[in-house]
């Protein structure tokens, strides 16, 4: 069964830097997640910078943060594998986002987005192409 994570629930109105609720992926089979982010809406000359961070406790952090997702300026979807495989002191994840405004006139930056993550299933020891080929 695999795990799926809102990060950052769909629809949240971000107008300043902030940081997600923590998840606990110490259950997690593959510790290895497809990233997903989308932005539904945002403001002109603004941009949106979204990180992952880890913890072995929940009370410190990872320093630099275990996977950056492009940054955005628009509308539209960005995909990220974050793979913490090689990680195993990691046992909570959180998302911190931090959003940036220039140019004239007086309005906060404003972004609607959401960060779902989705496990990556376990690979089968059998390739699929394999087993095709041996069977004719």
């Amino acid at each position: 069964m695999s795990t799926k994570l809102a990060l950052i629930p769909a629809s949240t109105k971000m107008e300043s830097n902030g940081d997600g609720a923590s998840f606990d992926i110490s259950s997690s089979a593959t510790r290895t997640f497809l990233c997903l982010l989308t932005v539904a809406d945002q403001l002109e000359q603004e941009s949106l910078d979204v990180s992952i961070y880890g913890s072995a406790d929940g009370a410190t952090w990872t320093p630099k943060p275990l996977l950056k997702l492009p940054q955005q300026f628009y509308r539209g979807q960005a995909k990220m594998v974050l793979d913490l495989s090689l990680r195993p002191e990691i046992k909570l994840i959180r998302a911190r986002w931090e959003v940036n405004r220039w140019g004239r006139g007086a309005p906060l930056p404003m972004f609607v987005a959401g960060l779902d993550l989705a496990e990556v299933p376990q690979m089968s020891r059998e390739t699929p192409g394999r087993s095709a080929v041996a069977a004719r």
